[in-house]
C-alpha cells in the first residue's frame, strides 16, 4: 500500500461501491498489484464470473492443499476455462515443510489449526508477497469472525477488498440463476460450504453455510485471513483512527 495514502483515505475513495465495480476500481487503480483469492468452492462462482467480466488478466491465487476434494480441481479447471480468467496461479504447500510437520498426512485429524497453517496460511503469505491488494469473497451472512466485515480493511500493510461483503444467501442465489453459473458438483450434494475433504461434511444451510466445516469443533476459519500475530481482521476501530 503507498506510504501517501492514509486507510481512512481509501475507505473514503471507496465509500459506496461495491461488487463488480469495487472489483473493477480496485483493479485500475492498482494495476499489477491486486490479486484476488479464491478457494473455487459453493460461492466462488459469484466473485469469479465479476472479475471475468471486469479484469479477467487479474491474478486468480488457488490454495491446493493436498486435501481437497477432486470435484473442487475439475469446478477450477471448468470454471477458469468458461469464465476466460487468464492468470490462475495454484499456490501449494512446501514440500520440506511437510515433510517436517505432516510426513504421514494426518495433521487433520490431530491439530487443525496447525495443519491449516501449513497448508494454507504460510504458502499463501509467500505467494502474496509482491501484492499490495488482496480480493477475496467472504460475506456477513457467514456469522462468527466475519459478521462485521468490512469491504475495505487493512491486513500486514495490505489493502483486504471484500467485494460480497453485503451479498446475502438470497443475493448469491439470485446472481447465480440469472447469469446461468453452474453450480459445484458437491453443492448438489447438499455441501453448502466446500473446503479441505477431511474437514468438511455435507450440511450447513443457505443462511448458515459453513456449519459443514470442522464439524464438531469451536474452528470456524482457517487462518489465511487473520493478521501476522493470529488476531482476527478488525477495521471498524481501524476505520475512526486519524488519519
Amino acid at each position: 500500500m503507498p506510504d501517501d495514502l492514509k486507510f481512512n483515505a481509501i475507505v473514503e475513495r471507496y465509500a459506496g461501491i461495491e461488487g463488480r465495480d469495487l472489483i473493477a476500481q480496485v483493479a485500475r487503480d492498482y494495476a499489477g498489484r491486486v490479486a484476488l483469492l479464491s478457494s473455487f468452492g459453493a460461492e466462488s462462482s459469484v466473485l469469479l464470473h465479476m472479475l471475468s467480466e471486469v479484469a479477467p488478466n487479474v491474478p486468480v491465487l488457488f490454495l491446493d492443499t493436498g486435501k481437497l476434494f477432486d470435484e473442487t480441481i475439475r469446478y477450477r479447471d471448468q470454471l477458469v476455462r468458461e469464465f476466460g480468467l487468464t492468470d490462475l496461479r495454484i499456490i501449494t504447500p512446501d514440500e520440506a515443510d511437510l515433510a517436517r510437520t505432516d510426513p504421514q498426512g494426518d495433521l487433520h485429524g490431530r491439530d487443525t489449526d496447525l495443519c491449516c497453517h501449513i497448508r494454507k496460511t504460510v504458502p499463501l503469505a509467500r505467494a502474496t508477497e509482491g501484492f499490495d491488494v488482496l480480493i477475496s469473497g467472504r460475506k456477513r451472512f457467514h456469522g462468527a469472525a466475519r459478521s462485521d466485515l468490512q469491504f475495505v480493511s487493512e491486513q500486514d500493510g495490505k489493502l483486504k477488498v471484500e467485494p460480497l461483503a453485503a451479498f446475502s444467501a438470497f443475493d448469491l442465489s439470485n446472481y447465480m440463476q440469472s447469469h446461468h453459473l453452474p453450480p459445484h458438483p458437491l453443492k448438489l450434494r447438499g455441501y453448502h460450504s466446500i473446503g479441505c475433504a477431511p474437514c468438511t461434511v455435507a450440511g450447513g444451510s443457505a443462511d448458515d453455510p459453513r456449519a459443514g466445516r470442522w464439524q464438531g469443533s469451536e474452528k470456524t476459519e482457517c487462518g489465511i485471513h487473520f493478521s501476522a500475530n493470529g488476531t482476527i481482521i478488525r477495521t471498524v476501530a481501524r476505520q475512526n483512527a486519524p488519519a
